[in-house]
């Protein structure tokens, strides 16, 4: 397993995780998919990927010495890890207005894994993607970061908090490991389906390219910096059919 390039996808099993496992997958990658409370979910996801080396590893990103037992396990397995994706997310709905609401409790959540675990995750690996020749570190973001429109205040502030995560550490990391948020809209997938319908209408008229995006969308562009944008670092690029202009 050495000898393959590696990608480490964060909340691998979910429905963004899942398209960017798949794409590496389908691009010879050996893909390490750690999760959080979904075995069953990431074991199967694991299987069904094309080519062989897959893992699996339990690894919450707010357990930093669970961390370290991640960046161990891969040293030992892979020799090097070339690309990082943080993916690994939580928010939940509170109307922006309702400041009771959104409790500290929740503020807390969030923000710890959010922001928090993206740092540290990257701590961990750090020395895994030294030991590649084209390391990469992608922090899944959101629009929301600009526009501060999302689930919840303090979701909207981790994403942003997450871009300024990627301009500090690629300029810190800077040369040998590049650092890039991709920063979706709306994405449709397991989320979208508990949303007003009328509300998503609302939002793909809002779109200039006329829909949301599909997991798809954000997997591609996240394999693209591996291919074609490697002069890219500390860039926050949006997959959101022009929906901020």
């Amino acid at each position: 397993m050495k000898n393959k390039k590696t990608v480490l996808v964060t909340g691998g099993a979910g429905g963004i995780g899942s398209a960017i496992c798949k794409k590496f997958a389908e691009a010879g990658y050996a893909v390490i998919i750690t999760y959080n409370g979904n075995l069953e979910k990431a074991e199967k996801l694991c299987n069904s990927l094309i080519g062989e080396g897959h893992s699996v590893f339990h690894a919450p990103v707010n357990d930093a010495n669970r961390l370290l037992e991640l960046a161990a396990f891969v040293e030992s397995k892979y020799g090097k890890l070339d690309v990082l994706v943080n993916n690994a997310g939580i928010t939940t709905p509170v109307a922006h207005d309702d400041l009771d609401g959104l409790t500290d409790e929740w503020i807390d959540r969030i923000l710890e894994t959010n922001v928090r675990g993206t740092f540290a995750m990257i701590r961990a690996c750090k020395a895994l993607l030294l030991k590649s020749k084209e390391a990469l570190v992608v922090n899944i973001s959101s629009i929301a970061a600009i526009s501060g429109i999302g689930s919840n205040v303090a979701y909207c502030a981790s994403k942003a908090a997450i871009d300024s995560i990627t301009r500090s550490l690629a300029r810190a990391l800077a040369p040998n490991i590049r650092v890039v948020s991709v920063s979706p809209g709306w994405v449709l997938g397991e989320y979208s389906k508990n949303i007003d319908p009328q509300y998503l209408q609302t939002q793909i008229d809002k779109t200039p390219l006329g829909r949301l995006a599909i997991a798809e969308d954000v997997a591609n562009t996240v394999f693209v910096l591996t291919t074609h944008l490697t002069f890219t670092t500390g860039s926050i690029i949006p997959v959101d059919g022009g929906r901020l202009l």
